[in-house]
């Protein structure tokens, strides 16, 4: 299996439940849980814009950014430090510094779900990632309602899971290698419901195929990659796969700063994640979950 295998998937043809674009849906989910969305109406601007400004935020300096630090949440908000985040199962920490922004929240949330940290030095920050959250977070419902349809459950099945779900937008830098680890990070899965990669521009993603072989993911920089998590592995009883992935650094000759910025498709706290699939009673909370393996990658 090469990269060009990974399903280009038009967004405009999902909305309009295309039989062939379904049939690229299942097949994607069926094999590797990995496929590119194109068509899906997030303006380049608003994206190009979004990295510029996590640029200018992780340029600052490590005084500044350490007051926006709250480990206490467990990175769930703010900013999370060069060195902390651990994939599960690992030892030595990813090569990554990162920054949480959520939903903008009102009384209606659970109240387990944390409020955004506002940035002072940047002024249009947190205005313009509460926009991109939100048309990320309307993208990724409809996706899963896609998902659904595959899962012969009804289309909206998803939507009181996630409406004020606990998801999230991470912002990363991977600064330019000092050590002769190429893994910046390290194979993992992701442990939320989707996971939507936006607009990545420098190569790095790769994912393990089911013969064990690293597989580089190549987008056209203007497409969003999904990809399933381990909650939906999980209610799934593992019909669709939480593929392994990581980031290296390519030893091409060139060694430079490397930004992505995924957005974890997450359920509200009280939602009980169960199977959906089939009879069986095995249950956990949406925020045990969650917490749990927060704990594991040494977040808290």
């Amino acid at each position: 299996m090469s990269s060009t295998d990974i399903p280009k998937i038009s967004f405009k043809k999902l909305l309009d439940n295309d039989s062939s674009v379904n049939n690229q849906l299942s097949y994607a989910l069926e094999s590797h849980g990995f496929f590119e969305i194109i068509d899906h109406g997030i303006s380049k601007d608003s994206l190009d814009k979004s990295y510029y400004l996590a640029a200018k935020f992780f340029n600052l300096s490590n005084e500044i950014k350490n007051r926006y630090s709250h480990p206490e949440f467990g990175g769930a908000r703010g900013y999370t430090q060069y060195g902390k985040e651990t994939a599960l199962g690992e030892t030595t920490p990813d090569q990554k510094e990162f920054w949480h922004h959520g939903p903008d929240i009102d009384a209606s949330y659970d109240s387990r779900i944390h409020r955004n940290i506002v940035v002072n030095e940047l002024s249009d920050f947190n205005d313009h990632f509460n926009e991109v959250f939100k048309s990320l977070n309307n993208l990724g419902m409809k996706i899963l309602s896609s998902i659904a349809r595959t899962l012969t459950l009804n289309e909206n099945f998803f939507d009181d899971w996630v409406s004020k779900g606990n998801s999230i937008l991470r912002l990363i830098h991977y600064p330019p290698i000092e050590s002769e680890n190429f893994l910046r990070a390290r194979p993992h899965e992701d442990i939320n419901l989707i996971t939507l990669l936006v607009g990545a521009k420098e190569p790095g993603l790769e994912l393990k195929s089911k013969d064990n072989e690293w597989i580089p993911i190549q987008s056209d920089h203007e497409g969003i990659i999904c990809n399933i998590g381990d909650m939906m592995q999980l209610v799934t009883r593992n019909q669709l796969k939480s593929t392994t992935h990581r980031v290296i650094h390519y030893d091409d000759g060139t060694n430079t700063s490397r930004y992505s910025m995924p957005f974890f498709l997450h359920p509200a706290p009280n939602v009980m994640l169960k199977s959906i699939v089939n009879d069986c009673k095995d249950e956990v909370l949406a925020h045990d979950f969650l917490e749990e393996r927060v704990k594991a990658i040494k977040l808290y």
